[in-house]
C-alpha cells in the first residue's frame, strides 16, 4: 500500500509540478510551424479537426453547465461537427451554448499559454487528455471517436514517453496552433455567410435568438480570437533576459 501511495504521489507530482522553460528558439520554431499549418491548405484540412474538437467540446461543456441535456456530439471527416442538446429553445442557456463554439478554441489556447507561462507543461498536456476523455463519452459516431482517441493517443505518448524538450515543443505547438487557428474558421464562416451558404450557422442562430445581427456575432468571434492571440503570444514569447544578445562588431 505504501508503494502504491508513493507511486500515486509521484505521478501527482509529475503532473502538477513545474518544468523549466524551453529554449527561446524552440518556442519561436514551433510558433512558426503552427502558423504555417494554419496557412497551408492541405495541412489545415487535417489540422482543422483539432479546432473542430475544441469547437464542439465548447458547445457541449456550456450546454451541460447551463443545465441543458446533452444528447451527443458528432465529428465528420470534412471537419464539420454537430452538438445536440435539449432544453429551452431560447433563453440564456441556449445563447451561451451557441456562443461557445467559436469562442472555445482561442480561449483554450489562451489557457494553455497561461499554464505554459507558469511552467506547467505536463499539467497542460494531461488537462488536454482529461478534456478529450470527457468528450469521448458523448461522441456518437465512429469518425468522431477515432479522431478523439487518435488525438488523445498522440498527447499521451508525448507526455509519457517524450523528453523534456519534446514535451515542451509539443505543448507550445498546441497552444500556438489553437491561438493562430481560431481566426481562420471565423473568416471561413463569414465568407460562407456572404454567399448564403450557412443559413443555420452559430452566428445566425444567435441572431435569431437575440435579435443582434449575425455580423455582430462574427465580429465578436474575431475580436476574441485576436485578443487571445495577442495575450497568449505575450505570455509565451520569451522575455529579453532569455534571448541571447547578438554580438556587436568592434567599434559599436
Amino acid at each position: 500500500m505504501d508503494v502504491d501511495n508513493a507511486s500515486i504521489a509521484d505521478l501527482w507530482d509529475r503532473v502538477t509540478g513545474t518544468q523549466p522553460d524551453p529554449p527561446w528558439w524552440l518556442v519561436a520554431l514551433v510558433g512558426l510551424v503552427a502558423f504555417g499549418a494554419v496557412l497551408h491548405g492541405p495541412t489545415w484540412r487535417v489540422a482543422r479537426n483539432v479546432v473542430t474538437i475544441a469547437h464542439e467540446g465548447g458547445h457541449a461543456l456550456i450546454a451541460l453547465v447551463t443545465g441543458r441535456k446533452l444528447d451527443g456530439i458528432k465529428l465528420h471527416s470534412d471537419t464539420s461537427g454537430v452538438t445536440v442538446s435539449r432544453g429551452r429553445p431560447h433563453g440564456p442557456g441556449m445563447v451561451f451554448t451557441a456562443m461557445a463554439g467559436y469562442l472555445t478554441p482561442p480561449l483554450l489556447g489562451l489557457l494553455f499559454a497561461a499554464l505554459l507561462a507558469g511552467g506547467r507543461i505536463t499539467l497542460m498536456l494531461w488537462f488536454s487528455l482529461a478534456l478529450l476523455a470527457g468528450m469521448l463519452v458523448m461522441i456518437r459516431n465512429a469518425y468522431g471517436a477515432v479522431s478523439v482517441i487518435a488525438t488523445g493517443a498522440v498527447i499521451f505518448g508525448v507526455s509519457w514517453l517524450g523528453g523534456a524538450k519534446v514535451q515542451a515543443g509539443f505543448a507550445y505547438l498546441a497552444a500556438w496552433f489553437l491561438l493562430f487557428a481560431a481566426a481562420r474558421p471565423v473568416v471561413e464562416l463569414q465568407r460562407m455567410r456572404a454567399r448564403r451558404m450557412a443559413p443555420s450557422s452559430d452566428a445566425d442562430q444567435l441572431a435569431n435568438l437575440t435579435g443582434v445581427p449575425g455580423l455582430a456575432w462574427v465580429s465578436l468571434f474575431a475580436a476574441v480570437a485576436l485578443l487571445a492571440l495577442v495575450a497568449g503570444g505575450a505570455l509565451m514569447v520569451p522575455d529579453g533576459g532569455s534571448v541571447p544578445e547578438v554580438p556587436r562588431p568592434p567599434g559599436y
